[in-house]
């Protein structure tokens, strides 16, 4: 089957967009436009002493934010708790950092797997699962663990751009064609796997990624959770875009446009991408929130 790649004008075009719909995957239009109105929880937490003035990450206090982002998005009283709560104890769960250039720090995916650990499950079922099509396939649960970025190829390089090399064909999805990056997360040994995404925002790019200008680099103390990645890109796309906004002083769209995100709501059924039906729960650092 064909895969048309979504343009800007097939976005203002309404008639253009539901034939596309139609043909992408074979998903009908019908059931973007029967599906009623969506509420995805995202979680929120800053705290402006996640990073030192040496760019340090303080591990304890990150260690707070994650309880906070998870406990809050899972409604539990307790790490353990939320995990249980996303997870079974038999899953095999995959963690998918952001490797390369900017790549998701260190700690965060040290802390994921550790207190995974604390909470029961066997550290020979947490792998790590960032990588060609063969990585998620002998996984039964994905944890996707992007930065937050913006990015030359794309537009925004974080959510939805994290599973690409599961596709086999990475340079495929540049450009206009970022607008089926949702067909990745749809691939049989991908779709339903993804019980968490948790985005690394404590410094966050926003022009010329994946490489880290450090004229676009900037501390913004964040952990963004969610278990609708649609949401949680969308959430993220908005950061980016207001933190560009108060650089210029004026609009400063992002170049390639990041069609993926809309597409991955209206195309691909990933979640939604209404900002409006998006619950946004903050906690912590309220300075320059971006949102």
């Amino acid at each position: 089957m064909k895969h048309d790649s979504i343009t800007r004008r097939d976005f203002v075009r309404g008639t253009a967009c539901a034939a596309l719909s139609a043909s992408v995957m074979g998903l009908p239009f019908a059931r973007a436009a029967e599906q009623s109105i969506r509420s995805s929880r995202v979680q929120l937490v800053r705290e402006q002493a996640a990073l030192g003035n040496d760019l340090k990450v303080d591990v304890a206090l990150l260690k707070k934010m994650l309880t906070e982002a998870l406990t809050g998005l899972t409604e539990t009283k307790n790490l353990k708790d939320a995990y249980h709560s996303l997870f079974k104890e038999s899953d095999v769960i995959g963690l998918v950092p952001t490797k390369h250039l900017n790549p998701t720090h260190g700690e965060v995916v040290d802390l994921v797997k550790s207190t995974l650990m604390e909470a029961g499950f066997s550290a020979d079922k947490i792998v790590m699962a960032q990588g060609g099509p063969e990585k998620p396939k002998s996984c039964t649960a994905l944890i996707a663990l992007p930065c937050l970025k913006a990015h030359w190829l794309t537009g925004i390089g974080t959510v939805l751009k994290n599973y690409i090399l599961y596709s086999g064909r990475p340079s495929s999805y540049h450009d206009e064609n970022n607008s089926k990056l949702g067909e990745i997360w749809s691939l049989p040994f991908v779709k339903g796997k993804t019980k968490l995404i948790l985005v690394d925002a404590l410094r966050p790019l926003c022009d010329k990624g994946p490489q880290p200008d450090p004229r676009y680099l900037w501390n913004y103390g964040g952990l963004i959770a969610g278990a609708d990645p649609v949401a949680v890109e969308t959430v993220s796309l908005r950061i980016i875009s207001e933190k560009r906004k108060a650089m210029k002083g004026e609009p400063w769209p992002l170049s390639p446009p990041p069609l993926c995100v809309e597409a991955a709501d209206k195309v691909y059924g990933l979640g939604t991408s209404k900002m409006e039906e998006i619950k946004i729960s903050q906690s912590g650092w309220m300075q320059d929130l971006l949102l």
